[in-house]
């Protein structure tokens, strides 16, 4: 492979560093959302996968920027969060898309109950390597125990 096709990769997982940045400092929304795509019309798509029954951000499609930040609003009305810390980016560059592993320990609000979790992001990237597609696996099952006290 020569240098000149190593960019692509190093670009898209520089933004991605960027934005797992701001996740684990707890930027403001509107931080955030500037990782996210502009491009018109909004073709961002966040899903957490997930029975929508668990909890209010799971398993429902949150779409354009005004979706990116009622997902945000959604988790954050019920969750809080520490140590949050990634590792294990798998990138393709063709499709534009990162995979990137992530670890935290999570506290649903109203219980006060906290667990720790790994979880997965899968990205997708416009032509401005902004993100247009945000996909989310988590622990549903330990959020759902935490929500009802029963963790």
């Amino acid at each position: 492979m020569r240098p000149d096709e190593f960019a692509p990769s190093l670009d898209l997982i520089l933004e991605l560093s960027d934005l797992c940045a701001a996740f684990a400092t707890k930027q403001p929304v509107s931080s955030i959302l500037s990782h996210f795509s502009s491009l018109s019309p909004s073709p961002i798509l966040i899903h957490e996968h997930g029975l929508p029954q668990l909890a209010p951000f799971l398993g429902r499609d949150f779409r354009g920027r005004d979706g990116v930040t009622a997902y945000f609003a959604a988790v954050s009305a019920c969750l809080t969060y520490a140590n949050m810390e990634f590792s294990n980016y798998v990138v393709d560059p063709v499709s534009r898309k990162v995979s990137v592993r992530g670890a935290a320990v999570f506290t649903w609000t109203s219980t006060g109950q906290s667990w720790d979790e790994v979880f997965t992001y899968v990205l997708a990237f416009d032509d401005e390597l902004k993100v247009d597609k945000y996909e989310i696996w988590a622990d549903s099952g330990a959020a759902y125990l935490a929500s009802r006290g029963e963790l």
